[in-house]
């Protein structure tokens, strides 16, 4: 059955590849972004039956409801939102400045906020639904060098897990999909931002640009794998709460929770020595 997805960020990266594996799989797309003009151009062999394009900067909650009221008008429901559009912030916490800070917020966290709040009306008279957030296993545990970008994906994390609760009962599913590292433009200097000031007793070993212009275009996730597996999911009634993408992810994450593990049993007695008798 052909679905309606909503993607945002679709000009490029990792959500150009989504928007590709959704119509070919057969499903509408409203690919939406800062420049319809820019879409349109990006999808220029895409009959107009099959897409439509939508002007949208998820920092503006009035023009996330604009782009999902036009959606519902041009066809009618809305089956699977990407929540995709964002982008990294690199550097350590104390190079980076307050403004920058409060910008990748907006961006990452907001953003997603805006979209949700504007689609959910529509799942929710539908009794039906997959949304994807789309966080990074940043969002599953820390990196040295992204403390900003990672505190904005665990933001994400909790916000999914909380409003998925809120909205199972409605027969809408939210799935938090943390990638590894995907080969796209993200640390492209078009893409990627850094904080403004490097700090010498940080960069003794080399700066955080340097290390991440290391792993630019070396990474190993297939971007086009990512989004016929993300088709996939969309078909499942009972997708996965948390999915990792990668390899890479699942080795990391899987490495992470193993230590946490380690580390609660390590100190269960002092855990528990917190309790009260009343």
């Amino acid at each position: 059955m052909s679905k309606v997805w909503f993607i945002t960020g679709s000009g490029r990266g990792i959500g150009a590849h989504i928007v590709r594996s959704a119509l070919h799989a057969g499903h509408k797309v409203v690919a939406t972004g800062r420049s319809v003009e820019q879409l349109r151009t990006t999808y220029r062999d895409v009959p107009d039956d099959s897409i439509a394009f939508v002007e949208l900067d998820v920092t503006n909650e009035q023009q996330a409801e604009a782009a999902v009221q036009a959606a519902v008008e041009r066809f009618g429901r809305i089956d699977v939102l990407v929540n995709n559009a964002g982008y990294g912030l690199m550097g350590n916490f104390e190079e980076i400045a307050a403004n920058a800070i409060e910008h990748q917020f907006k961006a990452n966290v907001i953003g997603v906020m805006n979209v949700m709040r504007a689609v959910l009306p529509v799942m929710r008279r539908q009794r039906s639904g997959h949304i994807y957030n789309m966080s990074s296993i940043g969002g599953a545990l820390g990196f040295q060098g992204a403390s900003i970008y990672c505190a904005t994906k665990h933001a994400v994390e909790g916000l999914s897990a909380s409003v998925e609760r809120e909205v199972a009962p409605f027969g809408i599913n939210v799935i938090i999909v943390e990638p590894g590292f995907f080969r796209t433009d993200f640390l492209d200097p078009k893409s990627v931002q850094y904080g403004d000031r490097v700090l010498q007793d940080y960069a003794d070993n080399g700066t955080v640009k340097e290390t991440y212009d290391s792993y630019s275009h070396q990474q190993p996730g297939d971007p086009a794998k990512l989004g016929d597996t993300l088709v996939k999911l969309a078909n499942m009634k009972n997708p996965p709460k948390q999915f990792l993408a990668g390899s890479d992810a699942l080795d990391v994450v899987t490495q992470s929770l193993k230590a946490r593990l380690e580390e609660i049993r390590a100190y269960t007695d002092l855990s528990k020595s917190t309790d009260g008798v009343f």
